[in-house]
């Protein structure tokens, strides 16, 4: 049966690469992969002769002896216990893409926008990326991407070279998120269970997340694409501005760098301070366009000239609802693949087969590229057992978090770009996958260099 789930997750794993060529959306392949994983998994339960317990990172002790209701009694457990994770990153990326579209209903962006003098597209590559190192550290990968998309959406309108920022995006990204506890879902995976503490993870992986940034960057701005100016906007094609634009830019932006310090504070998952943050910025932007928000406001404008529709009703009406379902698709399938310890009992051949730690880490940051980063770090945590603050679990946090963007379906970030842009899997692939690769190895070997030379001294 596990030979079986594999091959399905294979097959599922290819239409999402194929999506183009088969003309079919990617979250269908997603989804019906989850389902079909799950119905095998419950099929077959008493065939498998272990099963991984998520909540403790570690294999149950004689699952093989268990009765068949005790088993689907920890099927049952471990669904529920993915599906809640994997919805509170969920609703985590609802909040944030409902406030950044609803700074985008005020024009708020063109503030940012205003700031861009230069048409240098050399110029703005290195912009971009300095601004989606940073941001990703304050209010993650996956928001700083969305907000960085939106703005270059605005900025160039050529096809060709909006795909080419946008992968240097998602690669800049992923490197911000790494070095921050709260910039990626894996860095704040290891950070909740005090595997690493805030200031070692800056002092060990912020200058390898730098070189993973600059190295691809630097390559990057020599190509033809980098170079000339962009073309300036129509007129015909530029936006009113809005008098809040820059007042809801500031409060959207504010409030999303607020949940970081609303979890430290009440202790309380990231999602709930970002419940919190879009409900502020709700209000203000409802007193601001004078509207009030309600579900019998969605009242077609053709029959009735006089309604208004409200900016947290055009905002959720933009949200890219494909790509929530994808993630929540791809998440539970991978979920499957852990709760039968094949990621467990991967890591544990690697760690055999390779005796050379680094190597193994290295692999690991590969495959967060191929399978989603999130289960490969739980697998870790349950496969390693070093104190907290190990240069292990500092060099897994960078692996992890920049070896995703490898394959544009391999982060967070990556998925969101690809939603929003409609990138190609082969041409990301082809384009920006060795890209990522070099800046992943080089800032593999300045972490090394540094835990062993430097910080060692």
């Amino acid at each position: 049966m596990e030979t079986i789930i594999i091959i399905v997750f294979l097959a599922g794993y290819l239409a999402i690469t194929l999506e183009h060529n088969l003309k079919i959306d990617k979250l269908i392949p997603a989804l019906a992969m989850m389902a079909i994983l799950w119905a095998l998994v419950a099929l077959g339960i008493d065939g498998f002769g272990s099963w991984f317990d998520s909540t403790k990172h570690a294999l149950v002790d004689g699952f093989a002896d268990l009765i068949h209701e005790d088993k689907m009694h920890l099927v049952e457990e471990t669904l529920l216990h993915h599906l809640g994770k994997t919805a509170e990153i969920l609703v985590f990326l609802l909040g944030a893409m409902t406030i950044v579209e609803i700074i985008d209903y005020f024009n708020g962006f063109a503030t940012i926008k205003g700031f861009i003098k230069t048409k240098s597209k050399r110029k703005l590559l290195w912009l971009f990326s300095i601004l989606a190192f940073i941001l990703s550290a304050i209010i993650d990968n996956l928001t700083a991407t969305i907000v960085l998309v939106t703005i270059l959406q605005k900025v160039i309108k050529d096809r060709q070279t909006k795909l080419w920022f946008a992968g240097l995006i998602v690669i800049n990204a992923n490197a911000g998120g790494a070095w921050s506890p709260i910039g990626d879902v894996t860095t704040t995976m290891l950070w909740i269970a005090n595997k690493v503490s805030a200031y070692e993870l800056v002092l060990h992986v912020l200058l390898p997340s730098i070189v993973c940034t600059i190295v691809p960057t630097f390559i990057a701005s020599r190509f033809k694409v980098f170079t000339g100016e962009v073309e300036d906007t129509p007129v015909e094609e530029q936006e009113s501005t809005s008098r809040y634009g820059a007042t809801m830019l500031y409060l959207g932006l504010g409030s999303i760098v607020f949940v970081p310090f609303f979890k430290t504070v009440t202790h309380l998952p990231p999602y709930v301070g970002m419940m919190l943050s879009l409900a502020v910025v709700a209000t203000f932007a409802e007193i601001y366009s004078n509207a009030k928000f309600a579900i019998s406001s969605a009242i077609d404008e053709e029959h009735h000239e006089s309604s208004h529709h409200s900016p947290v009703h055009s905002a959720l009406t933009k949200i890219e609802l494909p790509s929530i379902l994808f993630f929540l698709g791809i998440l539970l399938a991978v979920a499957a693949l852990e709760s039968l310890g094949i990621l467990f009992n991967y890591a544990e051949v690697l760690k055999t087969a390779i005796p050379n730690t680094d190597i193994v880490v290295l692999l690991l940051g590969i495959g967060s590229a191929i399978i989603d980063n999130v289960p490969l770090v739980a697998a870790s945590m349950g496969m390693f057992s070093e104190p907290t603050d190990s240069p292990l679990w500092h060099f897994i946090a960078y692996s992890a978090g920049t070896g995703g963007s490898m394959l544009i379906i391999g982060s967070a970030a990556g998925v969101v770009a690809m939603g929003m842009e409609k990138i190609d899997f082969f041409w990301y692939l082809k384009k920006i996958a060795w890209l990522a690769f070099v800046g992943f190895i080089s800032g593999g070997l300045t972490f090394i260099l540094l835990r062993d030379f430097v910080l060692n001294v």
